[in-house]
């Protein structure tokens, strides 16, 4: 039986290359929502991308069953010759990745968390906190989750609960929730809003509702579900800067977003700060030895512990200093 989609095929040259990879991984793992986690997408954004894939080739490259997702045989020929693309990718590029020598250092990190917090420390990152030994510091910034444990990146900074299988992970940094409005908004609502009056409102999230939940649950708000007028986006830093153009209530995660809050001129509406059940976590293989990664390590999490201390000594408020 013919399995060919009834969709016209495109004209483009190259297939969306955002998606190869995503292919890739429901493939391995043949499941949706395990490749979702891998990745550090949504299972919708998957699912998207491998429609966008499978209406450039004009024929279905999974089919499901129960719970998961198999390649069609098409999609088995068609990860096969992938794979050989991505191996002579690989070779490839092997001259100029043994140009880095090993005291180079790559690091895959999130755009919100390079934008709002790592390039913000880079050059201490490098100079260390005596400018003894300098280290090289190669950043990868991407959505996805690089594979550290198969040598793509020496260390990752991922965000979750820190889970994820063949790698050693440790929580960065502590995050507390506090919501934050536009200060036009927050006139309005006042600067300790019961969570009644913040649910009349459009409440701004990341990826999935997990801080909204966990801060609304504190509250005795049980069983929160995004509803059609509040807005998602992929990126943290996106969810800020709708708040910024008063298009919602967000959740402050601090101190992480403290700087970036700050910026924004955003006022809290809440004294106070629920734990956040996810957090940056700090990725790197297992039995890593290499000096050099070592020391970034340590460098992380000395600053991080710092950035935490200074939070806890400061004034709290109501709302941000201006």
């Amino acid at each position: 039986m013919d399995q060919r989609l009834n969709l016209p095929t495109s004209d483009v040259v190259h297939p969306p290359l955002a998606s190869l990879e995503v292919v890739r991984a429901v493939a391995r793992h043949q499941s949706l929502t395990a490749a979702a986690i891998e990745l550090g997408l949504t299972a919708g954004a998957l699912s998207r991308r491998v429609a966008a894939l499978e209406a450039w080739l004009g024929t279905p490259l999974f089919e499901r069953h129960g719970r998961g997702m198999r390649p069609t045989p098409d999609g088995q020929r068609f990860l096969s010759r992938i794979e050989d693309a991505f191996a002579l990718i690989a070779a490839a590029a092997d001259p100029w990745r043994g140009q880095r020598g090993s005291d180079v250092v790559r690091i895959s990190v999130v755009p919100a968390f390079a934008r709002m917090w790592l390039l913000l420390r880079l050059r201490r990152l490098e100079l260390g906190p005596d400018g003894g030994q300098a280290l090289r510091v190669d950043v990868a910034v991407d959505y996805r989750h690089a594979d550290v444990e198969g040598g793509e990146v020496d260390v990752a900074v991922r965000y979750g609960r820190g889970t994820w299988k063949g790698v050693v992970s440790e929580p960065l940094m502590e995050e507390s929730l506090v919501p934050v409005a536009h200060a036009d908004l927050a006139a309005r609502l006042g600067t300790d809003v019961a969570p009644t009056d913040l649910l009349q409102q459009t409440l701004l999230c990341d990826s999935d509702a997990v801080a909204w939940r966990e801060w609304l649950r504190a509250h005795a708000v049980e069983r929160f579900r995004p509803r059609p007028h509040d807005r998602r986006f992929e990126d943290y830093g996106l969810v800020l800067a709708a708040a910024q153009a008063g298009l919602g209530v967000a959740l402050a995660r601090v101190p992480f977003a403290d700087a970036a809050v700050e910026e924004a001129l955003l006022t809290r509406l809440s004294c106070v700060a629920v734990p956040s059940p996810l957090t940056y976590h700090l990725v790197t293989r297992q039995r890593e030895s290499r000096p050099a990664v070592v020391e970034l390590c340590q460098r992380l999490k000395a600053l991080a512990k710092e950035d935490g201390s200074i939070r806890s000594n400061a004034p709290r408020s109501d709302s941000v200093q201006r």
